[in-house]
């Protein structure tokens, strides 16, 4: 159990049947009448927020996560299949499980799986990955005094804006977090 007065931005909590995290709280203390803690909620399943007032020392269960970090070995049809790193057990977690930073996982790469029981609640890339370009346009001579991007194309199948001096076969590091590019590597 967690006291509402002990809330913070990240803090998962058990609530009606689902697991929420914490996006932002206000502890509001008024001057007539008793505390109370007003949050922002997001649903780690589905992606909803609500916004939820909780009386000021309220407790809920607070969510029992399970971290572990997993490697991606390969991928089968619609499937990733990743290896626990400890116990060597492998796992299948479907492209909606993962949500739409499946673009950046290729094969070889560790990531923590978050469980709520034997459920997937969110795949946690590296903040940032190296990738090769597989296809973009070339840039052209000359064409850099604005500081303009193009689209290119990565090893994995994303689309992420370069600049324009960039090339197919470099390789490149982009932020999973923004889809941004970061630098040559």
């Amino acid at each position: 159990m967690i006291s509402s007065n002990d809330f913070r931005p990240g803090v998962s909590i058990e609530l009606d049947g689902g697991v929420w995290r914490v996006v932002e709280f206000l502890h509001v203390k008024p001057g007539k009448g008793a505390a109370f803690v007003r949050t922002k909620l997001k649903n780690a399943q589905t992606g909803n927020v609500v916004e939820r007032t909780f009386r000021a020392g309220e407790t809920v269960p607070q969510a029992n996560l399970e971290k572990s970090t997993m490697q991606h070995t390969y991928k089968e049809a619609d499937q990733l299949v990743f290896m626990d790193m400890e116990t060597y057990e492998e796992s299948r977690l479907s492209a909606a499980q993962i949500g739409d930073r499946v673009k950046y996982i290729k094969e070889g790469m560790e990531v923590n799986v978050i469980r709520w029981g034997e459920q997937v609640i969110e795949v946690e890339l590296p903040t940032s990955v190296v990738l090769e370009v597989t296809q973009t346009d070339p840039g052209v001579k000359g064409d850099t005094a604005t500081g303009g991007t193009k689209p290119a194309i990565v090893e994995t199948g994303a689309q992420v804006m370069v600049p324009l001096f960039i090339t197919v076969g470099e390789r490149i590091k982009v932020d999973t977090r923004t889809d941004s590019y970061q630098g040559r590597e």
